[in-house]
């Protein structure tokens, strides 16, 4: 057995959440429609919105298969990184407690994805 499956179907699961709930409650096409063509990505909002929760729902399918891992990966650390950047940052660290919506889930998850995709640690090839 893999040593990071459980961190993989642990981050399979946030992604699924993060992203299927917003396919029926409207909150993708919110999301494009009311913050990302109001922040500069008009007209291709709605597009994007759809392209970050499609690449997290494969990216958790990948995940669960242990397949393409690095590949799931670098995707979802760039959403995340760009969620802090026009998102979180904004908001300070904590997401809940000492603030709210700030980066530290965001944070976490990006370190999550590294131990999965390096579970060795990072070697020179």
């Amino acid at each position: 057995m893999n040593g990071t499956l459980l961190l993989r179907i642990a981050v399979a699961i946030i992604l699924l959440t993060h992203s299927v709930f917003g396919i029926f409650d409207n909150g993708i096409n919110d999301f494009g429609n009311l913050y990302l063509n109001q922040i500069g990505f008009a007209p291709f909002g709605v597009f994007i919105a759809w392209s970050i929760k499609l690449s997290h729902i494969i990216a958790a399918v990948l995940l669960v298969l242990n397949k393409y891992i690095k590949l799931a990966g670098f995707v979802t650390i760039f959403v995340l990184i760009m969620g802090i950047i026009l998102v979180h940052f904004q908001e300070g660290w904590f997401v809940v407690g000492g603030g709210r919506n700030g980066v530290e889930y965001n944070f976490l998850l990006i370190i999550v994805l590294l131990a999965i995709m390096y579970p060795d640690g990072y070697k020179k090839v």
